[in-house]
């Protein structure tokens, strides 16, 4: 259990909402993780539960269903999934794609998706990523252009999270091609339009249980009025969302390396070798106080952005260093942690094996570690 009695981010409210994502997660998570797992996809049962007790999208506006309150909320939902060890997709849905709908979308919009959201019947999804365009979002090559009063989108998206359970994409299209990253929108697709489709849950090193899959877009045909916000201001929207994207994931790296670190503590304090605890060598115990000393920055870290962020304050460039630092961290820990499982650490039936293969893509997705020390560079 990930220990907050001395952070000081965190209100008496924000401590009372993580005791009930705490016994959701006991009664609906940790029992069937494994199942989730080998299944390659969260059941929407899962959602279902989330949405039902207030997990899901805490801060929409309560005219729109919502609770209406601060991004903590969101973040006591991403230490306590990460420190679960579960990669389910509620995060994406409440940290991203929910304020996107808030801050861009019309009225019409907002009251159609957003309930359906917030109670978890509605799982969505954004595709930026293409086969050919990752981080560079203005690489895309998905066009949706103009016939009458309908926008027809052709293209393919990959490595999308969500991807098998979403019922509403927000997917990121040229608009105005000759225009590049300016000529961008976010389009609004229902998952029942003609043309699209979804292609294989894929197979991927870790992460198991997020349903992450290829995308088609085969002429589909959509109102204008799923534009979200305005046609060709869809980078400009990416870019503004972007902080809080990384702010989300560095959260979850911090959260997900502490887990690894206690499994190790637990681990090497149980296991014996040679007459005495693997605890005991020198070794062992100078290893576990160098990652616990760099857990104690980590967190001080993480509570002064999410406190910038709260506060209106946090830039892209605070959120690159943070998703880039906690991220790298987190690879060193859990690293360190398998290699203190000792064999134990290779095999799927420890926790460690998971948070192993878990961490490695947090270097990858919302923006690489690479692209973080662009961005932070061209603030220098």
């Amino acid at each position: 259990m990930l220990d907050t009695s001395e952070r000081h981010v965190y209100t008496p409210d924000h401590e009372a909402f993580r005791g009930t994502v705490r016994k959701l997660f006991d009664k609906e998570l940790y029992p069937h993780i494994d199942t989730f797992e080998s299944e390659g996809i969260v059941s929407k049962a899962f959602w279902r539960a989330c949405g039902d007790n207030g997990l899901l999208c805490p801060t929409v506006p309560e005219e729109y269903g919502g609770l209406g309150l601060d991004f903590g909320y969101n973040a006591v939902v991403d230490e306590e999934l990460a420190y679960a060890g579960s990669s389910a997709g509620i995060t994406l849905q409440s940290d991203i794609v929910a304020d996107y709908i808030v801050a861009y979308g019309s009225e019409e919009q907002k009251r159609k998706y957003l309930p359906q959201m917030i109670s978890g019947e509605l799982i969505t999804a954004i595709a930026m990523t293409e086969p050919g365009a990752g981080s560079d979002l203005q690489g895309v090559r998905t066009t949706a252009k103009r016939d009458g009063n309908h926008y027809v989108i052709n293209g393919s998206k990959t490595y999308i999270t969500n991807g098998q359970n979403a019922g509403l994409i927000i997917v990121v299209a040229k608009t105005d091609p000759d225009k590049g990253a300016k000529g961008t929108s976010l389009i609004l697709v229902e998952q029942e339009a003609e043309g699209f489709s979804r292609g294989r849950n894929l197979d991927k090193i870790g992460q198991h249980s997020a349903d992450t899959s290829e995308l088609f877009f085969n002429d589909v045909r959509v109102p204008i009025t799923n534009c979200l916000g305005e046609e060709n201001k869809g980078f400009i929207y990416l870019m503004s969302q972007l902080p809080q994207e990384r702010l989300s994931i560095a959260i979850g790296a911090q959260a997900g390396a502490q887990r690894a670190f206690d499994e190790a503590v637990k681990f090497t304090k149980d296991r014996k070798a040679f007459g005495k605890t693997v605890f005991d060598f020198q070794n062992t115990r100078f290893t576990l106080a160098s990652l616990k000393t760099e857990l104690q920055v980590g967190w001080a870290h993480i509570d002064w952005g999410l406190k910038r962020l709260l506060e209106g304050k946090l830039t892209a460039a605070e959120a690159s260093a943070a998703k880039l630092w906690h991220t790298e961290m987190q690879g060193r820990v859990v690293d360190e942690a398998l290699q203190l499982h000792g064999g134990a650490g290779y095999m799927n039936e420890y926790p460690i094996a998971r948070l192993w293969r878990d961490a490695r893509v947090q270097r990858i997705y919302g923006g690489t570690s690479e692209i973080m020390r662009e961005v932070i560079a061209r603030t220098i």
